[in-house]
């Protein structure tokens, strides 16, 4: 973690705990997505929610873009209490030790928008929430990103196209064994990495939401893409629990009830931004856009299928499924 940052996030901390004993209780809140996207408008509304709701007794300060933590930093700066709140990936939980936040990685396991909410926003998501108290943090809820796409300067129409191509991930042992059965090598790299590394020719491929595809501008840098739907991909907005604990039960309501609306507005964004971004790009020229026939989406689920049954000990058997059968419902 570089020192400037970290300084910066232990002056907010200090501030935020002397706070404590005036009219004012800050929040640092940080996340790596940009002010326009999704995220980083539903951080917005929240800022927004809780300080009116409060009367200004909170006030939340919201660094977008990784301008305070990048990905690889953020998890770290919570946990010492350098900033309070923070909406990393729900991978990098995994960080932390949970393994079992692994399941939110594997491929095909929700089939839409509505078998994800049965698990983010019913008991089994909130138990694996619970389970980050006991590494100083608290889980206050999920955002969705949305469902994923992949992405090569190639047509990638059956496992076969994914041979040998460098692909980048999330650091996640379960996309890893994804990429490793599509026969492709995963790459490890932070978000904003990605693009320099696909115009340098350092890795050769993605997978991510068809909005953060459109955001990071990679239709410039790769020339194919197929909707392939694969997996899901969320966030978790977390605060640390040390200072969780330490408010005032009426501020922890108002937080609680402020990040419900936040992560419906989220929510809503999320969703209607990928549709905007699949039809902006179906127009783009530099982009040939594919979707699965049955043939080819049955041979990605069969060479796929075997990822699941391989990790279920790695994460957890009655993890992985309680989360199928709640997302069958």
């Amino acid at each position: 973690m570089k020192l400037p940052a970290l300084l910066l996030g232990l002056a907010l901390s200090l501030a935020a705990a002397t706070s404590f004993a005036q009219t004012t209780i800050v929040i640092g809140f940080s996340h790596t997505d940009r002010i326009e996207s999704a995220k980083g408008r539903a951080a917005q509304r929240f800022k927004e929610l809780a300080e009116q709701a409060s009367r200004h007794r909170l006030r939340v300060d919201v660094y977008p873009n990784g301008h305070l933590y990048k990905e690889s930093d953020e998890l770290e700066a919570l946990q010492l209490g350098a900033v309070q709140m923070i909406a990393p990936p729900i991978v990098k939980l995994t960080q932390s030790g949970v393994r079992e936040f692994e399941v939110f990685d594997l491929p095909y396991l929700f089939t839409d928008d509505a078998s994800v909410a049965r698990v983010t926003e019913g008991p089994v998501g909130r138990n694996l929430l619970n389970k980050l108290e006991g590494k100083g943090m608290v889980g206050l809820s999920y955002w969705n990103s949305g469902f994923k796409v992949m992405s090569a300067n190639k047509p990638l129409k059956t496992p076969e196209d994914f041979k040998g191509l460098r692909m980048r991930i999330h650091s996640s042992p379960t996309l890893d064994a994804q990429m490793e059965a599509l026969g492709a090598v995963p790459r490890l790299l932070d978000a904003g990495e990605v693009y320099l590394a696909l115009q340098a020719g350092l890795i050769d491929g993605t997978e991510s939401t068809p909005s953060s595809f459109v955001e990071r501008k990679l239709y410039d840098v790769q020339s194919n893409l197929t909707l392939s739907n694969h997996g899901y991909q969320g966030s978790a907005v977390v605060v640390n629990k040390k200072f969780w604990d330490g408010l005032p039960a009426d501020l922890r309501g108002i937080i609680s009830n402020a990040m419900r609306e936040a992560t419906v507005y989220a929510n809503q964004l999320a969703a209607q931004e990928n549709a905007a971004a699949i039809a902006w790009l179906k127009k783009n020229k530099k982009v040939r856009i594919r979707t699965l026939n049955d043939k080819e989406a049955a041979a990605w689920h069969k060479a796929l299928q075997p990822v699941r049954a391989d990790l279920a000990s790695r994460i957890g058997r009655s993890t992985v499924m309680s989360v199928v059968s709640e997302a069958a419902k």
